[in-house]
């Protein structure tokens, strides 16, 4: 998932996949936890997309802030 491709997404959809991407890390975390995750990378990548997703509305609220 790329910043760009977020960016053309309105608020309530991103919220709504950081809800979707935090359910997916904890089942992750916990496949983990009985070693049964066979790419442990994916528990990076999907932190590093909630990261993303919140940087993104981090700037939208600052943006609103500044008007």
């Amino acid at each position: 998932m790329k910043a760009e491709e977020i960016r053309e997404w309105d608020n309530s959809e991103i919220e709504a996949r950081a809800g979707e991407l935090k359910e997916e890390l904890f089942r992750l975390r916990f496949r983990s936890a009985t070693m049964q995750l066979e790419n442990p990378r994916l528990i990076n990548n999907v932190r590093r997309d909630i990261a993303r997703l919140h940087t993104i509305m981090r700037e939208r609220e600052l943006a609103e802030q500044r008007r």
